[in-house]
This record gives structure tokens, C-alpha cells and sequence, in this order.
């Protein structure tokens, strides 16, 4: 399936690396003016130049996510640039692991933050645009771990199993303007993050990291495998076209085959 997204404005964040910035290449090479955003202004700059310089519309905003009034400037540089926001991906992300009873609250309020509050942001002001289009497509990044619970991920697996929520509200509220909402909920994807923490976890086990993908982290898994940035990125793609105008409040796993159990 060959997806257009010519005179579409895009906005993602979390785009200065992994699956937002899969997800924002895909919908530039679609056509889409892409507007990158991220706490990481080095890397989100220089993701989005290497796009530009490829030939695609795209720009970076260095955006707090938690922090409201950087969330409406984010929306208005990118109607200011490009004319619209037509498609919002939420995909900013953190991630902190230890047990709830040595859980800092100071890390909890930030994972909260960054995830769910920030979508529920960029969801209320990017939504606000497409109604005056009416049409619009939200997609957040929401996880297996909005499904099934991991030990020691608390904050994580709140604010993802909050995300679905929210994809859900979102959905109901959004219909009758055009505007779809769905939320993706992948396993594990070789990001910095998730290659970090199989680093990390093959240090404290004293296992190799290829033990650790296959005796920790994907044990319940039927397919032994991370998935590829560019594998999220081509269902965000699919979301995003008029093919799939009537999927909306939907949690769609990509998680080689976790939930199937």
C-alpha cells in the first residue's frame, strides 16, 4: 500500500531518537511536513536536520511535554510552519526501574508526567486544530506494558495503561469532528532505552545480553525477538491514512505474540 500524506503537518515527540524518530521519518517520506519535538534539543535538531537535508518538510521544537505553555507553543510553530496539525504522535518516554517500596516519588511524578500528562497536552491542544479541519489522526505510544504488568516498572506501567485510557476517551470525544485516536502497544524495540537496560541487566545478572533478551525479557514471548523501530513506525504510518479512518480507540498490540497466552 502506497500512503500519501502530502498537505498533512505532523507533529511527534519524543523524535530525537528510536520509535519517534522511526515514526517521524515514515511520515515524512509519505509526504507529511513533520515538526520533531523533544527535551533533547542536540539530538532532536540534528535528527530532523538529516531529514531536511534528505529532502523532507521537516523542523524541531525543543519542547518540555509536562510543561503546558511549551505544548501551545509547540502546536502554534507548527500551524505558523506548515499551516495545520493534522496528525499528533505522542511518544515522549522515560523509563526507571526499582521496587515501589524504594520507588522515588521524585522519579514516579516524572515518568507520570512526561508519559500521560504529556500526551493528555498535546492531545488537548493538537485536537483543538483538527477540529477546525475536521479530520485529524492521534496516535499515542502506549506499550505491552499497557496490557501486563512487569515488576519494578511501576510508574511505567501506570502511566501506559493510563495512555490506553486516555486513547480511549479521546476516541469518543473526537468522532464526530473526524479525528481518530488509537493508541500502540509494541514489546520491547531496540531504542537507546531498551538497549540500555539489557546492558544494564546483563551486568547486574552476570549473563550475556543475548541471555538476557531470552531468559528476562522475552521469556513470554512466543517470538524471541525485539521488534525494529521501523516496525512501529510502518503501523503508525497505516493509522495515519484514510484506510484506516474507521479504526479509532483501539490498543493495538505489536508484541510478537505476548498477549496471545
Amino acid at each position: 500500500m502506497d500512503i500519501r500524506l502530502d498537505g498533512k503537518t505532523a507533529v511527534v515527540t519524543g523524535a530525537a531518537s528510536g520509535i519517534g524518530l522511526a515514526i517521524a521519518q515514515a511520515l515524512a517520506e509519505a509526504g507529511a511536513a513533520v515538526v520533531g519535538a523533544d527535551l533533547n534539543a542536540e539530538a532532536g535538531a540534528a535528527a530532523m536536520a538529516r531529514l531536511a537535508a534528505a529532502g523532507a518538510k521537516a523542523s524541531f521544537q525543543a519542547t518540555d511535554v509536562q510543561q503546558s505553555e511549551d505544548v501551545r507553543r509547540l502546536m502554534a510553530v507548527a500551524k505558523e510552519r506548515y499551516g495545520s496539525v493534522d496528525i499528533m504522535v505522542n511518544d515522549a518516554g522515560l523509563q526507571f526501574v526499582a521496587p515501589i517500596v524504594e520507588y522515588p516519588e521524585d522519579k514516579w511524578h516524572q515518568i507520570v508526567n512526561v508519559m500521560l500528562t504529556g500526551s493528555f497536552l498535546c492531545t488537548k491542544y493538537a485536537m483543538q486544530l483538527m477540529i477546525e479541519r475536521k479530520w485529524g489522526r492521534i496516535i499515542n505510544m502506549s506499550s505491552i506494558h499497557g496490557k501486563v504488568a512487569s515488576a519494578f516498572k511501576c510508574a511505567y506501567v501506570s502511566a501506559k495503561f493510563g495512555i490506553i485510557g486516555l486513547t480511549r476517551v479521546t476516541a469518543l470525544e473526537a468522532a464526530p469532528h473526524n479525528i481518530t485516536a488509537n493508541a500502540i502497544c509494541p514489546t520491547y524495540v531496540r531504542t537507546p532505552m531498551v538497549e540500555k537496560q539489557i546492558a544494564n541487566l546483563a551486568k547486574t545478572h552476570g549473563i550475556s545480553e543475548a541471555d538476557v533478551l531470552q531468559k528476562i525479557m522475552l521469556v513470554d514471548a512466543p517470538m524471541k525477538r525485539i521488534l525494529e523501530p521501523s516496525e512501529v513506525a510502518a503501523l503508525a504510518l497505516f493509522l495515519c491514512s484514510d484506510a484506516a479512518g474507521g479504526i479509532t480507540g483501539a490498543d493495538i498490540s505489536i508484541d510478537c505474540g505476548w498477549t496471545a497466552h
